[in-house]
């Protein structure tokens, strides 16, 4: 079995366990708070913080990193490359930081503005979402140095504790959900788990402790392979200046990624109660397949395909490529179709109302009509990234998020939350599509 395979490997077994996790806490959630303004509070909070993660580190200076400290390690040592992962995540610790500062001093007029988070939610539901979003932020801090952490050990091509930290960060959720939240104890046999009855709240610090999970569990790996942080910034670094050269269009990449976020709930927040919700968990049935399949072969891509590209193999890049395409689309085209037909049972385990589970089913059925395209595209943007052309997918993921939200918009009156769900898959199929085409006439051999 070739190191990639093995890599992929373990990336599924673990991303699934993160899966499995993630569903019990979701049923958890579901039967505890329902498609209810609490719940569509909670997730709505959630919208800039993700983003400042998305931007910073989650997506953004991960994918910028990897190749760079990829070239690092093979042009260079290792511990020049650990020297420049310190520089790095020292910057991204201040920005993170001041952005967090920001973001809590001005939680309300994002929340409520017209065009902000929930201009559609009543006030007491508004001041909810800041409450809530301002707690979150401490959870983004953390997440940060964490998704950092991943793109350190990924370029040195070690993916066990990277792949099991999102597991983490379910387990301390789940302790927000069973043991935070609840105002009565569950019983487990003869066992009666203590309730702290925080209620919604107990979610956001279950956050918190998950955060901390996911970036401490993976601190055995640094110091397996050496990492010795270093107070220094150095913005004048050549190799600095090389991630963010990357970084800037990575930024807007990442940020026209979360804006299709930020607008589908600001268009689903004046439609029925529970619509946010239904996004959430209709994106969260399309998200198992994907994740197993798009982002696990991303995942392990990435670091090969960067070496492949730092010592001028492009031959061995294409052939790399085009068997992670093929794999793809063997994959993902029977699982939506399978994904789909079982969805009403798997639903009603949520114990939503008639209503609810025929709504979170449809607006996931919308959403697996992406699977493919979805998956593609994690393959298709970390192709440009390899080759340090950040420029390309950028643009791609701009005009995305336009067609998103003028589909969106067109949609959601007819359809409600499914038509939010539909104008996704139809955009972010159209974006794969196209960053295939270019890539194939770069490289005529893809």
């Amino acid at each position: 079995m070739s190191r990639l395979a093995r890599s992929a490997l373990i990336v599924v077994i673990f991303f699934g366990l993160e899966k499995g996790l993630g569903f019990i806490r979701q049923i958890a959630i579901a039967r505890q708070f329902g498609l209810s303004p609490e719940l569509d509070a909670f997730n709505a909070a959630n919208n800039i913080p993700d983003l400042i993660f998305a931007l910073i580190s989650g997506g953004a200076l991960a994918m910028a990193l990897i190749p760079v400290l990829s070239e690092t390690i093979q042009k260079h040592s290792r511990a020049e490359s650990w020297e420049l992962f310190s520089r790095v995540t020292n910057l991204v610790f201040l920005v993170t930081a001041g952005l967090s500062i920001l973001v809590a001093l001005l939680a309300e007029p994002l929340v409520g503005w017209r065009l902000g988070i929930a201009p559609g939610f009543s006030t007491p539901q508004q001041a909810l979402v800041a409450d809530m979003m301002r707690l979150n932020l401490f959870a983004t801090l953390l997440l940060s140095l964490g998704g950092l952490v991943i793109a350190g050990l990924q370029a040195n091509q070690h993916f066990l504790l990277p792949a099991l930290a999102p597991s983490m960060y379910d387990l301390g959720m789940l302790f927000g959900v069973f043991i935070l939240s609840p105002e009565q104890g569950y019983q487990i046999g003869p066992l009666t788990l203590p309730a702290f009855g925080m209620g919604i709240h107990g979610l956001v610090y279950g956050t918190i402790l998950g955060s901390g999970l996911f970036l401490l569990i993976q601190i055995p790996g640094l110091l397996r392979f050496g990492f010795r942080w270093k107070p220094i910034l150095g913005l004048g670094h050549p190799a600095v200046q090389q991630v963010l050269g990357m970084l800037g269009p990575r930024v807007a990449h990442m940020f026209f990624i979360q804006l299709t976020f930020l607008g589908q709930d600001n268009i689903a927040s004046r439609l029925n109660a529970g619509s946010i919700s239904a996004l959430v968990y209709g994106w969260l049935f399309m998200q198992v397949p994907e994740t197993l399949i798009g982002t696990a072969l991303g995942t392990v891509l990435l670091p090969t395909i960067s070496e492949q590209v730092a010592r001028q193999d492009l031959e061995k890049f294409q052939t790399t490529l085009n068997h992670i395409i093929r794999l793809i689309l063997a994959l993902t085209i029977p699982s939506a179709i399978l994904v789909s037909l079982i969805l009403p049972p798997v639903v009603a385990i949520l114990g939503f109302d008639a209503e609810g589970t025929n709504l979170v089913v449809w607006t996931a059925r919308a959403y697996l009509l992406g699977l493919v395209g979805h998956s593609l595209l994690e393959v298709a943007a970390r192709s440009f990234y390899a080759r340090q052309l950040p420029r390309i997918p950028m643009l791609s993921a701009g005009l995305n998020a336009a067609v998103f939200l003028g589909l969106a918009a067109v949609l959601a009156a007819p359809l409600g939350a499914p038509g939010i769900a539909l104008a996704n898959s139809i955009a972010f199929t159209g974006q794969a599509l196209l960053l295939l085409f270019l890539l194939r006439k770069s490289l005529p051999g893809i």
